[in-house]
């Protein structure tokens, strides 16, 4: 099962509090749709992924009938990721090896990618969804045409026989993490063409937790969580050498299990909140930790906002599987139009 809470909600949940708790195993993976804040997918240890309609209320009682079932994985689903342009379109990767992109309307499996000999570890579209990024047990990386299944590069990604995590960077460069051979933990810049060539490679610390790499497109910075940790470490990517800038470390004496990370468009624009962070720490206690840039004038700082992507989608998915490519809608205030999924008086009322 998982809760489904308003953001503004805290304090202690009562035990009875109302679930989505249609699984028969305990969930592994879930995401929210890029494209209507109602929707969440949820992969499970029953091998089976779940979509789910929440009320925009939230829910009253425990919800157990999905919107869809999406059946094939043979064993249990432990990522789940939605396209990022494309209306509907779903990842899924199982401890069966096998990656499957779905159309969620209509409930078909659309493509099967087997070309993973072990465990898929993470998986990463790159800015239009053209391309699939995905990290293995066997210690590669591959870029993947995900409409073909075509391996189009791959190389090592880190020597450690411990979980690696890749994601794309809105540049089209690729941020991995993993671990040495001598168990040291390590991140990684590099370009899509000399996967095996990194123009950085940096041994972080000695410790043993998984680190997964959350980004944030419009400021360019990828914050470093571990599993265990009870930091939040924060870089700057740009052009200029070293490339991977370390801007400062978030501490706090609980360490994490999980953590999630808020879309740009939920951050408040009057306190020049540029990330906010949902941390599960080993209490089970869930603690939101926001990201500010301290400015004195309170007018709105475009420096701090440029051009980000709104909640309407650029493709369906009948669209995206007949090859078609879009980039996302903007949101800003300059750009807003009917489709937006914010007025400009929204946005600068900090909606």
């Amino acid at each position: 099962s998982n809760i489904c809470l308003s953001s503004p909600q805290t304090g202690r949940i009562n035990a009875d509090h109302a679930l989505v708790g249609g699984h028969k195993g305990p969930v592994l993976d879930i995401a929210w749709s890029p494209h209507d804040d109602n929707v969440i997918a949820s992969g499970s240890e029953d091998c089976v992924v779940k979509v789910w309609q929440i009320p925009d209320g939230g829910i009253s009682r425990t919800l157990t009938e999905p919107v869809v079932d999406l059946l094939y994985h043979q064993r249990r689903v432990g990522l789940v990721l939605w396209h990022p342009t494309a209306q509907n379109v779903l990842l899924t990767a199982g401890s069966d090896n096998n990656v499957a992109i779905w159309n969620v309307g209509t409930g078909e499996i659309m493509i099967q990618i087997e070309c993973h000999p072990d465990i898929v570890y993470s998986a990463s579209w790159n800015w239009d969804g053209s391309k699939l990024l995905t990290t293995c047990k066997d210690k590669k990386m591959r870029i993947i045409n995900p409409r073909t299944g075509a391996i189009e590069e791959e190389a090592v990604c880190h020597e450690g026989s411990k979980a690696t995590r890749a994601i794309y960077l809105k540049s089209g460069l690729i941020f991995t993490t993993g671990f040495s051979k001598m168990s040291e933990r390590q991140y990684s810049l590099r370009a899509p063409d000399h996967l095996d060539e990194p123009i950085v490679m940096v041994e972080l610390d000695t410790s043993n937790g998984v680190m997964f790499p959350l980004y944030d497109p419009d400021t360019n910075l990828v914050y470093l969580c571990g599993k265990g940790d009870s930091v939040i470490r924060y870089f700057e990517i740009t052009a200029e050498p070293p490339f991977v800038h370390y801007i400062n470390t978030f501490q706090t004496p609980d360490p994490q299990r999980g953590i999630g990370m808020m879309p740009k468009r939920g951050c408040d624009v009057n306190s020049c909140e540029i990330g906010r962070f949902f941390r599960l720490n080993n209490s089970g206690l869930c603690q939101v930790v926001s990201m500010t840039v301290p400015r004195k004038s309170e007018l709105f700082q475009d420096d701090l906002y440029p051009d980000t992507v709104g909640d309407t989608a650029a493709l369906t998915a009948d669209e995206w599987f007949a090859g078609n490519e879009l980039f996302q809608d903007d949101l800003y205030p300059d750009t807003v139009g009917d489709t937006a999924a914010l007025t400009a008086d929204e946005w600068f009322a900090g909606n």
